[in-house]
């Protein structure tokens, strides 16, 4: 019993936080023109403007170790990567059935070889499972001051011409997991979960990404319910109002509304037509990043994450509690609280996840058809190099001498990593 008392006294949360953002997009206005649809179906019925997406020589495992890098090295210090002895990649577009992609981010990030690592799988929430088997090493005291590095990578399968191509997206982001919680903290003894095992969407091959709308949609609002309800009988906390701000899985930007109104009605005595401007004010405006790189998977939670404290700016101070609300497909969710740490806006914008949107390349639709077509024929490929001239100028413009990992090709199965 003094050991759980004592792991509940430590201190655990996210020191750090960083995103990757590709560096290629495409704009939603113009893949609804090309398709035949209203423009109003991405913008207003699902809140997407544009997507993420990279060019051939970039795939999960290059996002995570740039993310990873990125997570490193940006700000006022860099971070020392011989303090990871965790590192922890959430992931549901993994490049290999048995070598995880932690393994190529320990190399390039330079981490130590005392460490451990290991990938995560569970749909979208897996990120938010390494993210807790991590956070609870820290929190137990047997990491010896050491830190986790928890990093979450996805991109989606190519489905030109499909109703469901405006939610497609890459991305990935990179935490610093300590007993130095600057950007977020836990509250590890609060957690609720749900569980139940639904074929709502899922990945039955290397190219294939199957999904149910139907089974998909009522798989959430029930993990919302079912998680929200756990944490409050865990937590005794049934004033959903004492939070900040609430966030919740973005699989697109508009089902983040139904959830909240989904868990409003069951927690709150707000009237019906209040339920929306509630969530204009609590929860929508975190999305900010969220509907610039589309569907990201794993990263979508922590993407809004760093879209709320931004969004917020001075409204949000240190010891604010934000809900949380994690969910992955097949399915398994959790509902946490976390607390505003010291210096999350100073975190976020010397992350500078705007100006790392703005700088990526803009794709008409025929060029992004065709980037998508190229990395097709790679997919299960034994054999292949990376042809570095298409898009043309990319390379040149953001990658050559930039350390950045790219992808050289594979020669035998055997996938050829190194840094620009």
């Amino acid at each position: 019993m003094a050991e759980i008392i004592q792991m509940r006294q430590n201190r655990v949360g996210i020191e750090k936080i960083f995103a990757y953002p590709c560096t290629l997009s495409l704009d939603m206005v113009a893949l609804a023109e090309a398709r035949g649809v209203s423009p109003a179906h991405p913008l207003d019925e699902l809140w997407v403007e544009s997507r993420s997406l990279n060019p051939v020589w970039e795939d999960p495992v290059t996002m995570a170790v740039n993310a990873a890098l990125g997570l490193l090295n940006s700000g006022d210090s860099e971070i020392d990567p011989k303090q990871v002895e965790m590192i922890v990649v959430g992931t549901e577009s993994s490049v290999d059935f048995g070598k995880p992609i932690s393994s190529w981010v320990q190399r390039l990030s330079g981490a130590s070889a005392n460490c451990r690592n290991f990938e995560t799988k569970h749909a979208c929430y897996g990120g938010t499972g390494g993210l807790m088997a991590a956070a609870h090493w820290v929190a137990s005291g047997f990491n010896r001051g050491k830190k986790a590095l928890v990093v979450c990578a996805d991109q989606s399968r190519m489905h030109l011409g499909k109703p469901w191509e405006f939610v497609l997206g890459a991305g990935a982001t990179a935490m610093l997991i300590s007993d130095q919680p600057d950007f977020l903290e836990f509250e590890l003894d609060k957690n609720g979960y749900w569980t139940n095992e639904i074929s709502d969407t899922y990945r039955p091959t290397s190219r294939d990404e199957v999904g149910h709308a139907d089974t998909s949609l009522f798989g959430y609002l029930e993990a919302v319910e079912g998680s929200a309800e756990h944490f409050m009988e865990v937590a005794g906390e049934p004033d959903y109002d004492s939070f900040a701000r609430h966030i919740y899985h973005v699989p697109f930007g508009a089902m983040t509304y139904r959830a909240h109104r989904a868990v409003v009605r069951r927690w709150m005595s707000l009237p019906n037509k209040q339920i929306r401007p509630h969530f204009e004010r609590k929860s929508k405006p975190g999305l900010k990043y969220n509907r610039r790189l589309g569907g990201t998977y794993t990263s979508a939670t922590f993407l809004a994450m760093m879209g709320t404290i931004s969004a917020a700016g001075d409204e949000l101070s240190a010891g604010d509690r934000i809900s949380v609300f994690s969910y992955g497909s097949g399915s398994c969710s959790e509902f946490y609280p976390v607390r505003v740490g010291p210096k999350a806006k100073a975190i976020v914008d010397a992350a500078d996840l705007d100006g790392l949107l703005d700088a990526r390349r803009a794709l008409t639709v025929p060029e992004y058809e065709a980037v998508e077509k190229a990395r097709a024929t790679t997919v299960d490929n034994a054999n292949f190099t990376t042809d570095k001239g298409s898009p043309a100028g990319l390379w040149e413009a953001a990658y050559e001498g930039k350390g950045r990992c790219v992808l050289d090709g594979v020669d035998g199965w055997e996938r050829q990593y190194r840094l620009s």
